[in-house]
């Protein structure tokens, strides 16, 4: 042998891509560049990509039957073996698809190998995510409706049930407990709506895009649409293997509904607090101190509030990791699963505690009432009462104001002063102000389509089973 007759350096083992390669693969670079430790978690949804593209394969005479019906066993055989959690995974094959592919050419051999005829890993992992993430919304959307149901029957409980609306934490008008828990009824029905709508944007298959610019063999990629349950294709090769604007969208929709649960889980911390005790919230939801005994911590809704950050955290990370990619694919793209996966599963759990979170508060009416008096909540009524006499508005609010402050400064409520001291203010105010300056007659004044009374919020529960 010459000195320039050297042998071959081995090529890098296990690796759909080793022929190019003239020596292993750095141990370090391996396990930065593998994704197994999370993206297994696609693997039911690879192998049903994977049917579906063998059959269409064989259909378009790409595959033989024979082929066919070994691809068929030998993926339902490491199916099982996922689902019963005894399939080896291995670092070394990088991913999902290759653990699978190579699995499956040890069962069936080389039909095993020809599965992959008219596709890449970049068409393949695109349509495992929107398999994954489509059955993500579904559960969710599912999750959502439970919590909304269960802020209808606590509403329905509390229609009568009088407490202080408020603007700046200032005690501003009196509503009822159910008139805002329909609130957040409103704001979780908006995050459905979003996801339904995020829903058909995912619902598009990529795969026959293959690396980037489609195929050379004559595919059928609707028939492989319609038996996988997608609404239609991707028109652009291009963009079919590259986009990922379906999982900002829907890390952008979950942000949202983070928002709302810790919106209302700021207002039961604040509410549980004993300087308002408007509401007591069941034990197991909750927690003590290790050193204070009489603690009773709400820790539930901070958790919940506390994760919020950690799902708009998973957003901006999505952006950033598509907003410099040239097309098409990008190594880049491998950071789209652990933001969605992490906060699919954060989701999850914060909608089903919350579901169940409802069924464990019980609001103080006679604290929540006394809090009306504390703010003057009826002085909006005061002034419209006026206008109805035939005060103009502006008129109506400053010679409200000058009430307010004598009220104030004699530490009693409006309806407290009297008709005799209010008349003082303004001669047209007679015996039936009384009335209108009782949180029950505020309430009841304001009877339509999204007021207070209590009619009108039964109306807005009746409203919205039906749209359930």
């Amino acid at each position: 042998m010459q000195p320039d007759d050297k042998p071959a350096a081995k090529a890098p083992a296990g690796k759909a891509w080793s022929g190019r390669f003239a020596e292993p693969i750095d141990s370090l670079t391996q396990r930065f560049n593998a994704s197994i430790s999370f993206d297994r978690r696609l693997a039911e949804f690879d192998i049903q990509g994977s049917l579906a593209h063998a059959r269409m394969l064989a259909r378009c005479g790409l595959l033989s039957l024979g082929d066919l019906a070994d691809i068929e066993r030998g993926l339902a055989q490491i199916l099982a073996d996922v689902q019963a959690d005894r399939f080896a995974w291995s670092l070394e094959r990088e991913d999902v698809h290759l653990n699978i592919e190579y699995r499956l050419t040890e069962l069936v051999g080389d039909a095993g190998k020809r599965l992959h005829t008219a596709r890449s890993r970049n068409d393949q992992v695109a349509t495992d995510l929107r398999l994954w993430l489509r059955a993500q919304i579904d559960e969710l959307a599912a999750l959502l409706k439970r919590v909304r149901e269960g802020l209808l029957d606590l509403a329905e409980k509390h229609t009568e049930t009088l407490m202080p609306g408020f603007t700046h934490m200032q005690v501003a008008q009196p509503v009822t407990f159910g008139h805002h828990l329909m609130a957040y009824f409103e704001m979780f029905s908006r995050d459905a709506e979003r996801l339904a709508d995020c829903r058909r944007r995912v619902n598009r298959l990529p795969l026959g895009a293959s690396a980037l610019a489609g195929t050379s063999f004559p595919i059928d990629r609707e028939s492989v649409a319609n038996e996988l349950g997608f609404d239609g294709v991707c028109e652009n090769s291009l963009d079919a293997v590259s986009d990922r604007d379906f999982a900002v969208e829907f890390l952008a929709a979950a942000a949202l509904v983070m928002a709302h649960v810790s919106r209302l889980s700021e207002e039961l911390v604040i509410w549980m607090s004993p300087g308002f005790g408007f509401v007591r919230i069941a034990d197991r939801f909750c927690t003590g101190s290790s050193i204070m005994p009489q603690k009773k911590n709400p820790d539930v809704p901070e958790l919940m509030r506390g994760k919020t950050g950690r799902v708009y955290g998973s957003l901006v990370a999505m952006l950033t990791v598509i907003k410099g990619q040239p097309l098409a694919y990008n190594k880049d793209n491998q950071e789209d699963k652990e933001p969605l996966f992490d906060t699919a599963d954060t989701l999850r759990d914060v909608l089903a505690l919350l579901a169940e979170l409802l069924k464990g508060i019980e609001p103080d009416a006679q604290r929540m009432r006394q809090a009306l008096r504390k703010g003057y909540a009826t002085a909006t009524d005061l002034a419209d009462y006026l206008v109805r006499k035939g005060v103009a508005f502006r008129d109506a609010h400053e010679i409200v104001a000058r009430a307010v402050r004598a009220a104030e400064e004699s530490g009693r409520d409006l309806s407290e002063l009297g008709v005799e001291a209010l008349r003082a203010f303004s001669p047209l105010i007679s015996d039936d102000v009384l009335a209108a300056l009782t949180p029950e007659g505020s309430v009841a004044a304001r009877n339509h389509i999204g007021g207070t009374a209590p009619e009108a919020v039964r109306r807005a529960i009746a409203r919205a089973r039906k749209r359930l």
